[in-house]
């Protein structure tokens, strides 16, 4: 099946105002450029967005909460985003935080179809304020609940046209646990082969989870932090 799209505005089809969508990422990491930009440029709003962190103030997530196109974000890390936290503090962004490793956790089980699961994570603080706790060989857990997305929006290095997919290094972050939980899973690679050129073994999503691929183009990957040693005399 030829899961191609010819543009992001045709990727992000069907994306409407409200919805919640997961978007793939490690801080700028294997973010979903050409889609995120494409998002800013049709205007929706309302949307609730999850995803490791929010983008910087001009890139990523960031483009979006510029326009104050995102109401809720659903968030492990959120600290390189001046405009973020300026409209958490001020109560116009609603935020959930969470431990990263719940919230991987949560995009799994999303995928796998499973509707909770009990984590020792956040037990005794904050985050597990109004939930379920039980007791396993003497240890608390608290109950978290799978995410509900309408759409996941993630970036691969390769891809072919059936939605095959490889991720490159640190890329391999959210990617893959995001790709299993969308109804509709849209992928943007940097490069698109034939079916059969991607070793089998090599695969990191198989294509069964992807229904739209887009050959992304112009990539920037930018570096959040860049940290150099002083030149050697």
């Amino acid at each position: 099946m030829d899961k191609r799209v010819q543009s992001a505005q045709e990727a992000i089809e069907g994306i409407t105002d409200d919805m919640t969508i997961m978007l793939g990422g490690f801080g700028l990491c294997g973010i979903p450029e050409m889609c995120i930009a494409a998002l800013v440029e049709a205007g929706v709003t309302g949307l609730t967005c999850i995803s490791n962190n929010a983008g910087v103030d001009d890139f990523g997530l960031g483009l979006l909460l510029q326009k104050r196109q995102i109401k809720k974000m659903i968030s492990s890390y959120v600290g390189e985003n001046d405009e973020f936290e300026r409209q958490m503090l001020s109560g116009e962004l609603e935020v959930d935080l969470i431990p990263q490793g719940t919230l991987a956790a949560r995009c799994y089980a999303t995928g796998a179809g499973m509707p909770a699961f009990f984590t020792p994570a956040g037990y005794g603080t904050e985050v597990a304020e109004g939930k379920e706790v039980r007791w396993f060989d003497g240890k608390a857990h608290i109950m978290e609940h799978a995410f509900k997305p309408d759409f996941a929006i993630v970036k691969a290095w390769k891809g072919d046209r059936e939605g095959n997919l490889v991720y490159k290094g640190t890329a391999r972050n959210f990617n893959p646990l995001m790709a299993m939980a969308g109804k509709i899973t849209i992928a943007e690679v940097e490069h698109l082969v034939e079916p059969g050129e991607l070793d089998p073994n090599h695969i990191h999503t198989p294509g069964i989870f992807v229904q739209r691929i887009l050959h992304g183009q112009g990539y920037e990957k930018r570096i959040e932090q860049r940290t150099v040693s002083p030149a050697a005399s």
